[in-house]
């Protein structure tokens, strides 16, 4: 059971699989840094300083813990523009890598076939007169 462990962790799809998975949660915290801290704060002061994870609605006083009850709408405003912003991110950067990746040629398209030969047109008809006398 440990080898076919071993070959199925050791294939290369699943490896290029966890590269892929480091590199994403990696991409995803430079891309969260650049939401929260580069583009939030422009925003949210043209918006009136308005920083969109405070935003929230209290529903009561005191919960079960003692603290209020709130709705915090502010913080699934903020995580959509997170996920657009990152969604954007990984389609421009997949677009430029496409761009970069060598264009491939289209295949030439078959050559018809060379016309028969004097020759073999005659012995064609040749054939086709000993078919309709035997």
């Amino acid at each position: 059971m440990m080898n076919e462990f071993k070959a199925f962790a050791m294939r290369g799809n699943v490896m290029d699989m966890a590269v892929g998975i480091i590199i994403g949660g990696a991409f995803g915290k430079i891309v969260s840094s650049f939401v929260n801290d580069v583009l939030m704060p422009p925003i949210g002061l043209a918006l009136g300083n308005v920083d969109f994870s405070g935003l929230a609605i209290q529903l009561a006083e005191q919960g079960a813990d003692g603290k209020p009850v709130l709705w915090k709408y502010g913080a699934f405003i903020q995580t959509t523009v997170d996920f657009i912003i990152i969604a954007f991110a990984i389609f421009m950067m997949i677009k430029w890598m496409n761009s970069l990746a060598r264009k491939e040629e289209p295949a030439p398209e078959p050559a018809a076939p060379p016309e028969p030969s004097a020759e073999e047109k005659l012995l064609t008809e040749i054939r086709d007169l000993l078919k309709e006398r035997g």
